[in-house]
């Protein structure tokens, strides 16, 4: 199964410089536990934004055009076709994980996004691609505890895609 997650802005903002323009605790914490044991999928530039190593406790696959590119821990990949047939055989989930061209090529075949927005205007340079909303249901929705680590309010969602929210089991997106 394919699956985006991200989070962004009030005004869809996701990077800023390859980086996230926000420290938000929650929100990785969150990232972490959706994706341990399952698959990241992410451009070049974000996964070297991200220090250039994999994270632990998840395959990481970097896609580029680059057929000399290499990095140690992560499996390199060149083209949509060579992830999707990763992500059907795979028995977890295939997150993909940015940046904006990643997103924009993969959202047509993911099942599940889970978004986390931040009610908060930042300044950035990237932005998540438009999202087609009406082929899309909220199915979770659930407010993010704001502190003195967690300074903005903000909310995490999940949507499944409306044509096959019939046919999926209720384990594949949390037990609804």
């Amino acid at each position: 199964m394919l699956a985006a997650i991200w989070a962004q802005d009030e005004n869809g903002l996701i990077g800023k410089q390859d980086k996230l323009p926000w420290h938000l605790p929650s929100d990785l914490k969150f990232f972490k536990q959706m994706t341990e044991s399952n698959t990241l999928i992410m451009g070049r530039k974000t996964f070297e934004g991200m220090g250039g190593r994999p994270l632990p406790n998840r395959k990481t696959i970097v896609l580029t055009h680059d057929a000399d590119y290499r990095a140690e821990g992560v499996d390199v990949m060149h083209n949509l076709e060579e992830v999707l047939v990763y992500a059907r055989e795979f028995e977890g989930i295939t997150f993909v994980a940015g940046g904006s061209m990643i997103y924009k090529e993969f959202l047509p075949h993911c099942t599940i996004l889970y978004r986390t927005v931040i009610q908060h205007a930042f300044e950035g340079d990237t932005y998540f691609p438009e999202v087609d909303w009406d082929k899309w249901s909220l199915i979770d929705l659930s407010e993010g505890v704001q502190d003195e680590k967690n300074l903005y309010p903000y909310q995490f969602e999940t949507y499944h895609r409306s044509d096959q929210l019939e046919k999926a089991a209720p384990e594949e997106y949390g037990g609804l």
